[in-house]
């Protein structure tokens, strides 16, 4: 018979609170029973030449499509082989080297127990995470990971929720103690990562958002502020670059610049800029991170940067838009 549906908004809301509160318990009690088994399996990967083959049916096997590519985006190279594949050709993508996470939380499923002994002839590792200690998978396997859960967070004990939840815990919790181990950085996590938001915060050179050769703003010294505005204008960077003959920067001239001249001098069209310019601007070499150069300039409040190489010489300028558009603010 059907059970009565309860619609009521405060015993929805209750259902909901008891799962999570299930899951949460049942994530305290795996952490207190992580043990030698644990860093077992921890090792084996940490030390195999080949990848990470993490293998499941139904539910298990949207788990360790997850924990694999946790796996990949961490340093450990790992992919997800769905077993029915595996028994139909897709077996030839393991190598010996390799080891293999199989995920079922009865350790009984059949095609991953039709798989194991081929892996195991041809020198696979084998590590199973399961529910159950005893069963056929869990003895197959060269290490097991319990992921044994009191009962799921259905209300028929069915469907698999909190069982579900606890193996991808554990995957995570394996992922992230190899990244801890291999010393995986930011920057190598970024790498993994070049199309998201940390990605470009962290592999973008501010020589990878600048302007230079004529998109660059540069006047020698001796030129008016008419011509150093005509020069801002053209490159609509809010600045302009004042130079030596070798290229070298000795200040720039920016739209403040410009309107402290206004409030000071009589007739602008006498004065040469490099009276007016601003000596001792900061600047940034084109090697450092962009996101670098943004909290630089919002730190000192200026809106623009001249980019200088090791001689001092100027290889190109930017603004806070070109940061906007390059996603790194």
């Amino acid at each position: 018979m059907s059970s009565a549906p309860i619609t009521a908004p405060a015993a929805i809301l209750d259902t909901a609170r008891q799962v999570l509160r299930s899951e949460a318990e049942a994530l305290a009690s795996l952490a207190d029973r992580l043990d030698a088994h644990f860093l077992a399996a921890h090792q084996l990967i940490l030390e195999t030449r080949g990848r990470v083959v993490v293998s499941g049916m139904g539910k298990s096997g949207h788990v360790g499509n997850k924990i694999a590519s946790t796996l990949a985006s961490t340093g450990t190279p790992a992919f997800f082989l769905h077993p029915a594949e595996a028994l139909h050709g897709d077996l030839g993508m393991i190598q010996p080297e390799d080891v293999v996470l199989m995920l079922s939380y009865s350790g009984e499923t059949a095609e991953l127990l039709s798989i194991a002994p081929l892996l195991r002839r041809r020198g696979s590792r084998i590590i199973a995470l399961t529910g159950h200690p005893g069963s056929t998978l869990a003895r197959q396997a060269d290490v097991h990971l319990d992921g044994h859960v009191e009962r799921e967070a259905c209300p028929h004990n069915l469907a698999p929720t909190t069982s579900s939840t606890a193996a991808l815990a554990l995957g995570d919790a394996l992922a992230i103690a190899l990244l801890v181990a291999r010393g995986f950085s930011a920057e190598d996590f970024a790498r993994t990562h070049p199309g998201g938001a940390l990605g470009r915060r962290l592999l973008t050179r501010v020589a990878d958002i600048m302007h230079h050769g004529e998109e660059l703003p540069s006047v020698g010294p001796q030129a008016s502020l008419t011509e150093a505005l005509r020069e801002m204008s053209r490159c609509g960077l809010g600045l302009t670059t004042v130079v030596d003959a070798q290229g070298r920067l000795l200040g720039i001239f920016t739209d403040g610049d410009l309107r402290r001249s206004l409030e000071h001098a009589a007739d602008i069209r006498q004065l040469a800029v490099g009276e007016r310019m601003t000596r001792a601007p900061v600047t940034i070499g084109p090697a450092q991170p962009a996101a670098e150069a943004a909290e630089l300039m919002q730190r000192r409040r200026i809106t623009a940067l001249a980019v200088l190489d090791g001689e001092r010489r100027v290889v190109g300028a930017f603004n806070m838009h070109d940061l906007l558009r390059a996603g790194i603010v």
